[in-house]
């Protein structure tokens, strides 16, 4: 593994929309153990004192949000109306709730956690030269994440465990691209003994 000795860990998008088969984009199957794995990557993280950073979409999560801000997502243009009563889904999954010195950046619709946002800033303060990515989707923003970070040249290390997606070819053949080309795709537990050794170096 090529990582740095001063990682971030970066939960990107772990939310009720994309975790949960009630809504259009999660997938309950694979979001529930990947936000277990990722609970337990960030006790790892915590303990040993690492930034911790959060993405979800909006401010609130009722938030009215006009189309020039959702983008042109494919998805969009035929999305059903939710069940009544149906929580919000732009709420970040309470067994990962951050703790209050934990950033939680909003990055809207748009896919990476980079994009239009203050993340780089964040990272070059806390000294950082590596980022620890997880969440969902793994075709999706986590993949669009892992390249920007890739081009603002920080070391990126995925823990395998802690991103899934609703198509599990996307995911497979995402993970195996983002190895090949941008990132070392790794165990959970090869990651929590990373964050020990740097910890401890």
């Amino acid at each position: 593994m090529t990582a740095g000795v001063r990682p971030a860990v970066l939960v990107v998008d772990m939310t009720r929309a994309f975790i949960d088969s009630t809504y259009p984009t999660g997938w309950s199957p694979t979001g529930g153990p990947a936000v277990d794995a990722t609970t337990d990557l960030l006790s790892a993280a915590r303990k040993a004192e690492l930034p911790v950073f959060f993405t979800k979409g909006y401010p609130e999560p009722d938030a009215d949000v006009q189309p020039a801000e959702r983008g042109l997502w494919k998805a969009n243009a035929n999305a059903l109306p939710l069940p009544e009563g149906t929580p919000r889904g732009d709420v970040i999954a309470e067994k990962l709730n951050p703790l209050p010195h934990e950033i939680v950046i909003d990055k809207g619709a748009r896919p990476s956690a980079f994009f239009g946002t203050p993340l780089v800033p964040y990272l070059v303060h806390a000294g950082c030269d590596t980022v620890i990515v997880t969440g969902m989707t793994t075709s999706g923003c986590v993949r669009a994440t892992v390249l920007d970070a890739f081009q603002y040249n920080f070391n990126v290390v995925i823990p395998y465990e802690c991103c899934a997606d609703r198509c599990q070819i996307s995911h497979k053949v995402s993970l195996f691209d983002m190895h090949m080309k941008y990132a070392d795709v790794v165990s959970l537990s090869e990651t929590i003994d990373y964050i020990q050794h740097v910890h401890t170096a």
